[in-house]
């Protein structure tokens, strides 16, 4: 393990693909999984240029 990746963990920071999934996991029917999906891919969890 990369000490990248514990100091992540242990400052609790995840990455952007482990956001996407717990956010797609949370998805309650396949109609929310399919309206989840399609947030993420119209860049809902893509980072943003601006600081706030």
């Amino acid at each position: 393990m990369k000490i990248t990746d514990i100091i992540r963990s242990a400052v609790g920071a995840t990455s952007e693909q482990e956001r996407v999934r717990a956010y797609l996991e949370r998805s309650v029917s396949m109609a929310d999984l399919e309206r989840r999906q399609r947030e993420v891919d119209s860049g809902r969890f893509r980072a943003r240029s601006y600081p706030f």
